[in-house]
């Protein structure tokens, strides 16, 4: 081609060029639908104003994924992984929440290498030390996964349940 010349176009290429947008398109629907299935929050240390917080914005993702009374048991154990993270570790903590066609998972990561312990409470009083233990009985699943630096503690409800 010399310059100056304008490039030939067929309509092959503007059915490649069409089919290329489209593509592109439904990759940034896809990339749309996947940032509304996660919840990401940076928890300051020791701001137990984080806990309401992230009870209401899992809410708001889970409103999205389904009927708002399925978050009842996600935002009860979310709400107690945060409690824990922000109360026993003196540091800050990130929440993820990810819903998928399967279920929930949510992870409390913090930055101290020492893991919960699930205890069963003295007195029927006291108020502290049932976290874990509801975590436990209501999650489908749950466990720890120790880091480089820190751990996360998460726990997963599936599709029926969160």
């Amino acid at each position: 081609m010399t310059a100056g010349a304008s490039p030939v176009r067929t309509a092959g290429d503007e059915a490649f060029g069409e089919a290329d947008r489209a593509a592109e398109r439904e990759a940034d629907r896809a990339v749309d639908r996947a940032a509304a299935s996660q919840l990401r929050r940076r928890l300051g240390r020791a701001d137990l104003r984080a806990v309401p917080e992230a009870r209401r914005a899992l809410r708001e993702l889970l409103h999205r994924w389904g009927p708002p009374e399925r978050s009842e048991v996600a935002e009860l154990l979310t709400s107690e992984l945060v409690t824990n993270a922000l109360v026993h570790t003196d540091d800050d903590a990130i929440l993820t929440a990810t819903v998928s066609p399967d279920g929930l998972r949510v992870e409390v990561r913090d930055f101290v290498a020492r893991g919960p312990r699930p205890r069963v409470p003295v007195a029927a009083e006291d108020t502290n030390g049932r976290g874990l233990v509801l975590v436990e009985s209501l999650a489908d699943d749950w466990g720890v996964c120790p880091h480089e630096v820190g751990k996360s503690v998460w726990f997963e409800l599936g599709a029926r349940a969160a």
